[in-house]
C-alpha cells in the first residue's frame, strides 16, 4: 500500500458522469440553459426544500446570502472559528464584522451557549445574524438556534457545505435534513471536488423564502431582472409599443456573474444520484474508524458514531500531530488539518483578535488531524492508515 498515494479526500467521477458532461458539451447549451434548472430541483428535492438556486462556487453562495439578507457596513454577525474562511469573509465582503463565537469542546460545533453570551452581553439589535456551520459533517441543531434567532430578531444562514443528506433529530422527534429550510433563511453547499457532490466547482443555496429565492436569481446574474411586471424603465423606452420587445431587461441592483454552467450542473446532477450511497460508504468507514481508535491512549478524541452526520471529515485529536502528520505523508498518507482558527488569521488579528480570545478552538486546533475520508476508500487503503497511525505512537 505504500507506493499508492492516500489522500484525505476525492472526488470519484463515473462513466456515467462522463458521459453527461460530453452530451451536454454537445448540445446547443454551455451555460444558462436547462440542465441548470434539473440540477436545482433535484438538489431541492433531496434536501426537502421548497428552492435551490445553483452559484459559481460556495463561496459565491455565502456572498449572495450575505447580499440577499442586506448585510451592510458595521452589520455584526456571529459564526465559528473552526472553519474555512469563506464563513466569515461573506460577511466582510459586505462591510460587516465578524464574531466569532467558541466551540464546544465535544462536537467541534458553534457553542450555542457562547451565543448567548454574546447577545446577552450586548444591547438588543446589536447582532443581525448568525452563521453556524455543519462542521466536517456534523449537523447543527438549526432548532435552538432559531429560538434564538426568534427572540433576538437575527437571521440564519447554514454553512452546509460539508452536510449534504446530514440530519439532526428536533424536538419533535423528526429528522431535519441540512438545508431544508424549517429552521433557517437561508443554506448553502459547496460541490468542491473533496465533497460529496462534486461538479468541478459549484455551491447551493436553498431557501423556503420565495422573495429570498427571487433576490438570489437576480444577483447571481449582474441585478438583472427579464420580467415585465418588475421593469420600471417604460415600454416606450425599451423599445416597444404596446408590450416590451422580447431583447429587454433591466440591471435594478449591483449583482454580480455567480452562474454555474450547465456541463458543471450535469455532472452535479450524475453526482447526485449517487449521492445517498456515498453517504451510506462514509458511514461505514466512519464506524470502522471508531472501532479501531476507541480506548487508543493516544486518541484524545475522535469524531465518535452520531446519528445523522454526513462524515465530510473524519477527525482525530492527538498528542504530537506535527510528528504524526510527517509521519503518514513519509507513508503517502496526505491527511489534512481542519482548520486554523479564522480568528487567528493575520486579516482577522487586524481587528484585535488575539491567541488565548477563543481557547476551546484553539486547544482543538493544536491536535486535530483528519484521516482519509472519501466513498472510494478500500477498506485495505483504510486499513493501512490506521495501522500507520498506530505504529506511529506504538513504536
Amino acid at each position: 500500500m505504500q507506493n499508492q498515494v492516500i489522500p484525505y479526500g476525492r472526488q470519484d467521477i463515473t462513466e456515467d458522469d462522463i458521459q453527461v458532461v460530453i452530451e451536454t458539451l454537445k448540445s446547443d447549451y454551455l451555460t444558462q440553459g436547462p440542465k441548470i434548472k434539473e440540477f436545482e430541483d433535484n438538489f431541492a428535492k433531496y434536501i426537502g426544500c421548497k428552492y435551490a438556486v445553483a452559484v459559481s462556487n460556495g463561496t459565491a453562495a455565502l456572498h449572495l446570502c450575505a447580499l440577499a439578507l442586506g448585510v451592510k457596513q458595521g452589520d455584526k454577525v456571529i459564526t465559528t472559528p473552526i472553519t474555512f474562511a469563506a464563513s466569515a469573509n461573506c460577511v466582510r465582503y459586505c462591510g460587516g464584522e465578524v464574531i466569532f463565537g467558541e466551540i464546544d469542546s465535544e462536537t467541534y460545533l458553534l457553542d450555542i451557549n457562547s451565543v448567548k453570551d454574546l447577545l446577552k452581553s450586548s444591547p438588543k439589535g446589536t447582532y443581525k445574524g448568525i452563521i453556524p456551520v455543519d462542521f466536517a459533517g456534523r449537523a447543527v441543531d438549526l432548532e435552538q438556534y432559531k429560538k434564538l434567532a426568534e427572540e433576538y430578531d437575527l437571521w440564519i444562514i447554514e454553512d452546509a457545505c460539508h452536510a449534504p443528506g446530514g440530519y439532526f433529530i428536533d424536538s419533535s422527534k423528526s429528522k431535519q435534513l441540512c438545508g431544508n429550510g424549517k429552521y433557517a433563511d437561508l443554506a448553502i453547499f459547496s460541490f468542491h471536488p473533496v465533497k460529496h457532490i462534486a461538479s468541478g466547482e459549484g455551491g447551493m443555496i436553498t431557501t423556503n423564502d420565495e422573495e429570498l429565492y427571487k433576490k438570489l436569481l437576480q444577483l447571481r446574474t449582474h441585478g438583472i431582472i427579464k420580467e415585465n411586471e418588475g421593469y420600471k424603465n417604460s415600454i416606450e423606452f425599451a423599445g416597444g409599443d404596446d408590450q416590451y420587445p422580447m431583447w429587454y431587461m433591466e440591471m435594478q441592483v449591483l449583482g454580480y456573474n455567480y452562474r454555474i454552467t450547465d456541463f458543471q450542473a450535469a455532472l452535479g446532477n450524475s453526482q447526485l444520484k449517487r449521492a445517498g450511497e456515498g453517504l451510506e460508504r462514509r458511514r461505514e468507514i466512519a464506524s470502522l474508524y471508531n472501532n479501531y481508535f476507541s480506548g487508543k491512549s493516544y486518541v484524545r478524541s475522535q469524531s465518535g458514531v452520531v446519528e445523522g452526520h454526513a462524515y465530510h471529515l473524519y477527525l482525530l485529536e492527538v498528542e504530537d500531530r506535527l510528528g504524526l502528520y510527517n509521519y503518514l505523508r513519509s507513508k503517502n498518507i496526505f491527511a489534512q488539518i481542519h482548520y486554523i482558527p479564522c480568528h487567528l488569521m493575520p486579516y482577522y488579528r487586524k481587528f484585535g483578535w488575539k491567541e488565548g480570545d477563543r481557547p476551546y478552538a484553539e486547544d482543538y486546533y493544536r491536535h486535530c488531524i483528519s484521516l482519509p475520508m472519501y466513498p472510494t476508500l478500500t477498506e485495505q487503503a483504510q486499513i493501512y492508515v490506521m495501522d500507520c497511525v498506530n505504529e506511529y505512537y506504538e513504536e
